[in-house]
């Protein structure tokens, strides 16, 4: 497979191939750590692969779709497959799966929901494998009623304990029917059909933020200061300022001047912060979420900071070539429900990689994660400065002899 400018000699980074067989079909699927369910079988996408009804001719689209199982089943006999994934890891790995499999038909876009799709598009099916944030998942379902034909069908999958039974009680108020078609490893598989243009339940659509557009204004203060953030559903603490980011922009020692990386920005409120207090040194913001990117670009704005600026970005790799004195980080270790420490590994380790000589890193985590030995072992120190009920700040500093 063809490298691209992301890939780097570490596990994280190394793409692997999985096979899946459908109804007699061997699948190939592109997948590494930080794509949804790497390391383990989806039952969610290989019920949503082998239920749903796709025929000749037909226009699907696929949400949420991680290595896209369920897409490169459909471009079998589908006329074209569109699938978007607001994980800019996911979408790679969904490209990557079309290449594996030969399929031409099909195109991968980064976006939540339907909003990076051509406008007017109608779909005869689509699949949506359910995230675990209900807002961000009604944003789906109301993206599906609106892009289905009358007629089409939309299928939804997902495990029990994301929220998948209440989630077709939704599905029923949204299409006014919603069956369930197979169950295994408590993971279901539902459809719903369209036979109105208007939702059963009249007010099931009243949220703003449903809309792609439409940004919820958080309002916090930070190091005593005053900050609006804003945030889309699915962005991690969306609805309010989170203790973790709290902890960390009060114990996190940015100097004049110094330039500083936001590593999983999020909504963007540490890098404006950081911004702040470097008082015009170089601020750079990278997450893997587009919706956070996109949350960061307002936060950013809407402070008047003129020294920061945010990038989509797979751990460190848009910015692997620059270099910062300064690294703030809440790295995430879930993808999906499960636990998963290459992830915030692989943020210690390029943290590292872009810290100029005598660099610092902060890092908040729930105190129960084992972060201590990470850091000690790249950076050769670790210290606590922080040491809550729930949560410690660590910090290291880069020796010029490593």
């Amino acid at each position: 497979m063809t490298q691209t400018p992301t890939d780097r000699d570490t596990p994280y980074f190394r793409w692997r191939s999985v096979t899946e067989s459908i109804a007699g079909e061997r699948i190939l699927l592109a997948t590494k750590p930080g794509v949804f369910s790497f390391g383990r079988v989806d039952p969610a996408a290989v019920l949503l692969a082998q239920h749903a009804d796709v025929r000749e001719g037909q226009v699907v689209v696929q949400l949420n779709c991680g290595s896209a199982l369920f897409g490169a089943v459909a471009a079998q006999r589908a006329t074209h497959v569109y699938l978007t994934d607001r994980h800019h890891v996911s979408v790679e790995a969904a490209q990557r799966t079309m290449q594996l499999n030969g399929i031409n038909n099909a195109d991968a876009m980064l976006g939540h929901g339907t909003f990076v799709l051509p406008a007017g598009l109608k779909a005869d099916v689509v699949g949506i494998r359910i995230p675990h944030e209900k807002q961000a998942l009604l944003q789906l379902l109301h993206d599906a009623f609106h892009m289905l034909k009358p007629g089409g069908g939309c299928y939804m999958a997902g495990a029990n304990n994301e929220g998948v039974k209440p989630a077709q009680r939704t599905l029923a108020e949204i299409f006014g029917n919603a069956n369930k078609l197979a169950e295994h490893s408590s993971h279901r598989v539902v459809v719903a059909t369209k036979r109105s243009e208007a939702p059963a339940t009249p007010d099931i659509f009243a949220s703003p933020f449903l809309e792609g557009d439409a940004f919820m204004e958080v309002f916090a203060t930070l190091r005593s200061e005053p900050l609006t953030v804003y945030s889309r559903p699915g962005v991690f603490s969306w609805e309010h300022p989170d203790e973790a980011t709290t902890l960390l922009a009060d114990h996190m020692v940015i100097n004049a001047g110094e330039s500083v990386l936001d590593l999983g920005c999020g909504s963007g409120a540490l890098g404006v912060v950081a911004a702040r207090l470097s008082n015009g040194g170089r601020v750079r913001l990278v997450d893997a979420d587009i919706e956070a990117v996109r949350s960061s670009r307002g936060t950013i704005e809407v402070s008047g900071v003129t020294n920061c600026s945010v990038a989509i970005s797979d751990v460190a790799s848009a910015v692997i070539d620059e270099h910062f004195d300064v690294v703030v980080s809440n790295p995430p270790f879930h993808v999906g429900k499960a636990t998963n420490l290459e992830l915030p590994l692989q943020f210690i380790h390029d943290a590292w990689h872009v810290l100029n000589a005598g660099g610092r890193l902060y890092l908040v985590a729930n105190r129960t994660l084992p972060y201590e030995s990470m850091i000690q072992e790249r950076f050769g120190n670790v210290h606590c400065v922080h040491d809550g009920v729930r949560f410690k700040v660590l910090s290291a500093r880069k020796g010029a002899d490593r």
